[in-house]
């Protein structure tokens, strides 16, 4: 069915939550599902696919990078007729405002990739956003869970350490946070028409340079994965 991901047929849910880390696949099928089954390990991207609630979901690694996304998110959309795609990531605050262990959502995403640049040509400032529907019912949740929440405007960087980026200017426009991967998930989803949302867990503050213990965001992780798998099981 795909080249980097070995599920059979009907094997991947229509519903899919997308960390960047295999591991974290593997934390929330075993948190979270009922009788969770892995059906990928190639190149150790593990993927499983369980019950929430009653509902079928998957969960996918989906690597470091906006390449490697657009990879796995692709071949989710095409190969196995994925519907709806959350990535649950960890991203670094811009704003002050914004605390470590805050969620964010993005509702678009900047990016100093060439990605979209690429599909369009250089006439196209093409503008990747997340799903309206997916957004709306991901807010509900986070209120109902009363976990801290933002939503807006995020970065995703081709590269993570870049002293050339001006973080500064980019956070007088109102960008939330930075992270690596919205981008090439919202061109995906947008080219197949499928609905798309990133969700994060501020894992540290790039302008006060604060940042959490590891242990820390372990247990924040699970808040924002809560918050997408409510969102996600919803038609």
């Amino acid at each position: 069915m795909s080249h980097h991901i070995a599920a059979k047929p009907g094997e991947v849910a229509e519903r899919v939550l997308m960390p960047g880390d295999p591991l974290r696949a593997k934390h929330i099928a075993e948190t979270f599902f009922e009788k969770p089954m892995l059906y990928s390990d190639i190149r150790n991207m593990l993927g499983y696919t369980g019950l929430y609630k009653g509902v079928p979901v998957s969960v996918q690694g989906s690597g470091m990078g906006m390449p490697s996304m657009h990879i796995y998110a692709s071949e989710l959309i095409s190969g196995y007729d994925a519907k709806k795609i959350i990535r649950v990531g960890t991203c670094g605050a811009l704003q002050r405002y914004i605390n470590v262990r805050d969620v964010v959502m993005a509702t678009a995403s900047t990016t100093d990739s060439n990605i979209c640049r690429n599909t369009f040509g250089a006439g196209i400032s093409f503008a990747p956003c997340a799903s309206f529907n997916l957004l709306e019912k991901a807010v509900h949740a986070a209120r109902e869970l009363k976990v801290p929440f933002h939503v807006g405007n995020v970065l995703a960087q081709d590269k993570l350490y870049d002293d050339e980026l001006d973080l500064k200017k980019l956070a007088s426009y109102g960008v939330l946070a930075a992270e690596m991967e919205a981008a090439a998930l919202y061109l995906a989803a947008a080219k197949q028409n499928v609905e798309a949302l990133a969700i994060f867990t501020v894992s540290n503050h790039l302008l006060t340079h604060e940042s959490t213990p590891a242990r820390d965001r372990e247990r924040t992780f699970d808040d924002m994965a809560r918050i997408a798998l409510e969102t996600i099981i919803q038609d």
